[in-house]
């Protein structure tokens, strides 16, 4: 069992998040103690606020001066520059180890540890990048930039409870990162939750479409992948974590073209 009392102040926890989850060089002005990275999912969807405002930019301003096409590429560009590509390295992963592991759960974690990309991961990111795109491009320019400001902390949020949810499948000493995620308090819960729901609620009051749909459809989908890994890990990675977040992602943007 993984025990430890953090001591690190709130700034830390924040500072951490955006050091983990992002590429950009904030270790430099600041370098949290080692145990604020414990806490970092409890600030993902502010990293979320960052890469979606940062998307939302590219689409509204590019669509201006360039193809609408073009706009849609580089802004996932841009997302994926500023975080590394750290979540579709978890979602090619997260195909290559389900895809090629079947049912043997030491497998599939020796297959997401491994740093060589297979046929599933391949094939997963270049399906996944697609819907992406096209989903993005068939949106109005304004639509889309409000949708993936929503979209992309409310996603995070939805994750993030993984962690929550089951154990963490590997040992911290073999864990990619590290680092185990500590459970959540009821005021870092709290936190979580306006984190990933106000950007969801003004876009959703901004543009008045189903609330339904686009918060449950989401939710569902983290769901049934979260029984999918609990069945065959009993326990979650960080590969997981970034599949499950940009999945959930799609889903809602899956939602909203299907519904415009």
């Amino acid at each position: 069992m993984h025990i430890s009392i953090n001591t690190s102040k709130w700034y830390d926890r924040i500072w951490a998040s955006f050091i983990f989850f992002t590429r950009l060089p904030f270790w430099r002005l600041h370098q949290p103690p080692r145990q604020s990275f414990e806490t970092v999912v409890e600030h993902w969807p502010l990293t979320g606020w960052m890469t979606g405002c940062a998307m939302a930019s590219v689409l509204w301003f590019g669509s201006m001066i360039m193809p609408w096409a073009v706009a849609v590429l580089l802004a996932i560009v841009l997302r994926l520059l500023l975080t590394g590509a750290l979540h579709e390295d978890g979602l090619a992963d997260f195909f290559d180890g389900f895809g090629g592991g079947g049912s043997n759960r030491e497998l599939i974690l020796d297959i997401m540890k491994d740093s060589r990309t297979g046929t599933y991961g391949v094939l997963g990111l270049i399906i996944y990048e697609l819907l992406l795109f096209f989903c993005l491009f068939t949106l109005r320019p304004e639509m889309a930039a409000l949708a993936v400001i929503a979209a992309d902390p409310y996603s995070k949020m939805i994750t993030a409870q993984l962690t929550q949810m089951m154990p963490y499948a590997r040992t911290e000493a073999s864990s990619k990162a590290h680092v185990v995620y500590r459970k959540f308090t009821v005021a870092a819960g709290i936190s979580l939750f306006l984190q990933g729901i106000i950007p969801l609620l003004v876009f959703l009051f901004t543009t008045g479409k189903r609330w339904d749909l686009l918060v449950f459809v989401p939710c569902l989908v983290m769901y049934f992948l979260y029984l999918f890994i609990w069945r065959r890990l009993r326990g979650y990675t960080g590969d997981c974590c970034g599949a499950v977040c940009l999945l959930t992602e799609l889903s809602f943007y899956l939602t909203l073209v299907t519904i415009k």
